[in-house]
């Protein structure tokens, strides 16, 4: 079965930071790239950072520069770093493989970040 649990989520003011956290199956964490997703109210759930198994990142142009993701192999846990955050980065982050299928379709709970002053 496989599991993918997000955490560290929350509310934050307008320049602030948070990190991620996402431990996922090893079935599907060891020979794929992973990405962190989100999904904003009545919009589609976008990739917005993705990392190879070698350590190779690629960002979505709106967080490159504020969003750093990493991630630890032995712990089979991906991470994702984000500073100086803006209100239109509110929304439910999801880890999973990249591409999604890869995954066979299963998602986690997300976490919620909410951005406010």
């Amino acid at each position: 079965q496989v599991q993918l649990v997000e955490s560290g989520g929350g509310l934050v003011q307008p320049g602030g930071s948070l990190r991620l956290s996402c431990v996922a199956s090893r079935s599907i964490f060891t020979s794929n790239a992973m990405g962190w997703y989100r999904q904003a109210p009545g919009k589609q759930r976008e990739l917005v950072a993705r990392i190879t198994g070698d350590g190779f990142t690629n960002y979505l142009d709106s967080v490159r520069g504020r969003f750093t993701i990493s991630r630890d192999n032995a712990k089979t846990t991906v991470y994702l770093q984000m500073n100086s955050l803006k209100p239109e980065d509110t929304a439910v982050y999801y880890c999973n493989t990249s591409p999604s299928y890869l995954s066979g379709g299963s998602w986690g709970q997300g976490t919620q970040v909410t951005v406010s002053s």
